[in-house]
């Protein structure tokens, strides 16, 4: 099969596709024909070798964390879903199997909901983060939260997931951005020097807490927000034990338990009318290497794509 992977550390350009061995699925485990997978932060960050010390890999490894497709294999143990169902999730990566494939095996799913293509359903990993992440805070009716960041990937996906939950959400954005965020269920506002002002100006009692989506340096003035560390989580700051904020991420030392439950609510939301996956742009398995280069610039509104 057809397989985007690396061989060594470096930039997007080490990517290559390749033919790979195809995986099957054992116990529990479900392999989908892939018809779209995503492209997150930490393929780029596996791909760069920024984990290369925490997380170290088996070269070739075939990146790739999400996916949406048809099954069409079904391993021992599983139940309520057999060959020919459309659905989306996220795959193992200890178990070596990438997403960006012609074949993955799904470690956890949700049916695919008519309501979003396969490109929007290619965002299971942006949904089991942004569920994480809210859970961690606790966030339910009522609560009041920040969003930095919250026209990227991940931000998207968590401003309709809290406003779902009934929070009052604010999401920061860049100017071009603010109509799109409003749109999403957020009071939009900007990022960068005088947040705390604005902040104050359109939520005078303050944020409950804050979700940090961007990784931009702007903790501190998350933390100063909040008024505690505790109540600030990141998703994407790799600094953020330095302000005694916790980072949240599924795998390696110190990952939080996978929100995979997040799939199915999400997919329920999508079939009512009450949620969507922006999509940043898509491209062909060949052309990840721009994929990847889009992800690093910070500033793609949604999801990245990869369609087979």
């Amino acid at each position: 099969m057809r397989a985007l992977r690396f061989s060594e550390y470096g930039p997007a350009s080490v990517l290559e596709v390749a033919d790979m061995p195809e995986p099957h699925a054992g116990p529990g485990r479900i392999r989908v024909a892939v018809r779209a997978s995503g492209v997150t932060p930490a393929d780029c960050y596996l791909r760069s070798g920024r984990f290369r010390d925490t997380m170290p890999l088996r070269l070739p490894h075939v990146l790739g964390v999400d996916a949406a497709g048809v099954v069409d294999e079904v391993g021992p143990g599983v139940t309520g879903v057999r060959p020919g169902d459309e659905v989306f999730g996220i795959v193992d990566l200890a178990e070596r199997g990438g997403a960006n494939a012609e074949y993955a095996v799904l470690a956890a799913w949700a049916p695919k909901p008519d309501a979003l293509s396969w490109e929007q359903s290619g965002a299971a990993a942006n949904i089991e983060t942004a569920t994480r992440a809210l859970d961690r805070l606790k966030v339910t009716a009522g609560t009041t939260l920040l969003i930095e960041g919250a026209a990227g990937g991940v931000g998207t996906v968590a401003v309709q997931l809290a406003a779902a939950r009934g929070a009052h959400v604010f999401g920061t954005a860049g100017p071009r951005n603010q109509a799109f965020v409003a749109g999403l269920g957020a009071t939009p506002t900007t990022y960068g020097p005088g947040l705390g002002e604005r902040i104050t100006a359109l939520a005078p009692d303050g944020v409950d807490v804050v979700l940090d989506c961007a990784g931009s340096g702007s903790l501190p003035d998350l933390v100063a927000l909040a008024g505690s560390p505790d109540r600030v989580t990141t998703v994407a700051d790799l600094n953020a034990a330095k302000y005694g904020v916790h980072l949240s991420r599924s795998m390696g030392p110190g990952a939080d338990p996978q929100a995979v439950e997040g799939l199915a609510a999400a997919a329920a939301l999508a079939q009512q009318g009450r949620f969507t996956v922006p999509v940043a742009a898509a491209f062909t398995l060949e052309n990840a290497a721009a994929a990847h280069r889009l992800s690093e610039t910070g500033h793609a509104r949604g999801k990245i794509v990869l369609t087979l």
